[in-house]
């Protein structure tokens, strides 16, 4: 791991979120209306108070340089529809629900995934193997909102073994990150499937066969780990279809996540939350790349990763 390696990832880091902040900035100034449309027979007077109060009777300029000062501090201002919170307030209580989230879902699509994708593989041709490729066309056929629809009926109202919304105990968590995970347990089962498919056939796995070792141990001993690159480039990407995924689940499930709280916001066209949790979930995103780099030259020492493309 080289310090060029690092510090050229660093800078690449400041610059997009520094071209994601500004994008939203200027795409939220050309929005159509205001946050204060939606109020109702308001004086004058008291409108033009509003707007000084936030500084939005300020040339557009004037607002740009006040925001990137705020994102610098991690100042990401007040809301404009909840009175007395600001926008950290808000990351600080929804995200907490949306991390536990997603991390369950997480957990279950790189273990689920892999363990489907391995059991296909090994028995290639037969029973097992289309069982599995089976559950995994429908879980990239079926959206995480018809999902969530469908986990509901059954474990909710039909079994009544599990609670059908809202959010206080590991049990609520179960049908929300089944939804969020279908998906993702589906892409890597497949991934997996297909790279240990290559690399059973390899020439060193059939030596490590001749000399004695177990199926079992070839398995894990060898194939395993050579398989794993695919499941890592999927991280990244992962972790955004969880992240944007949980926006719908959560209203479906009525968690008070940070995704019901975006969705909220643009409703009410809080511009400031919306700038906020876009820059927030970005940064989460390319911290998440940043990390299958860094899992890339452990997994794999010979990937000289301070020579690869950074994309």
């Amino acid at each position: 791991m080289t310090s060029r390696f690092i510090i050229r990832k660093v800078f690449l880091l400041a610059l997009s979120l520094f071209l994601v902040a500004s994008f939203t900035f200027f795409l939220m100034q050309a929005a159509p209306g205001d946050p204060f449309l939606q109020e109702q027979a308001i004086p004058e007077e008291i409108m033009k108070s509003m707007y000084k109060h936030y500084g939005l009777d300020q040339p557009w300029y004037v607002q740009y340089v006040r925001y990137l000062k705020g994102l610098v501090t991690w100042n990401l201002g007040p809301s404009f529809k909840y009175e007395g919170r600001t926008v950290n307030d808000i990351i600080q209580e929804g995200f907490p629900v949306s991390f536990i989230l997603g991390l369950e879902a997480i957990f279950i699509s790189i273990f689920t995934g892999m363990l489907l994708g391995t059991l296909a593989a090994i028995r290639r041709g037969r029973w097992q193997d289309h069982l599995c490729m089976i559950l995994a066309v429908v879980g990239i056929s079926v959206p995480n909102f018809i999902m969530a629809t469908f986990l509901q009926f059954i474990f909710s109202m039909k079994l009544d073994i599990l609670p059908v919304a809202r959010w206080g105990s590991f049990a609520h968590s179960i049908l929300p990150a089944l939804s969020l995970a279908a998906l993702p347990t589906a892409f890597i089962a497949r991934l997996t499937r297909a790279n240990m498919v290559e690399v059973l056939e390899q020439d060193y796995v059939q030596t490590a066969r001749s000399k004695g070792l177990s199926e079992m141990g070839v398995v894990f001993k060898h194939v395993l780990k050579n398989s794993l690159l695919p499941v890592i480039t999927y991280i990244g990407p992962l972790t955004s279809a969880i992240i944007t995924g949980s926006f719908i689940v959560e209203r479906i499930f009525g968690i008070p996540g940070l995704g019901g709280w975006f969705v909220t916001s643009i409703t009410n066209r809080d511009y400031t939350v919306i700038m906020g949790v876009t820059i927030f979930y970005s940064a989460l995103l390319m911290i998440s790349v940043f990390i299958v780099d860094i899992l890339y030259k452990v997994i794999d020492p010979r990937i000289q990763i301070d020579q690869r493309r950074i994309s």
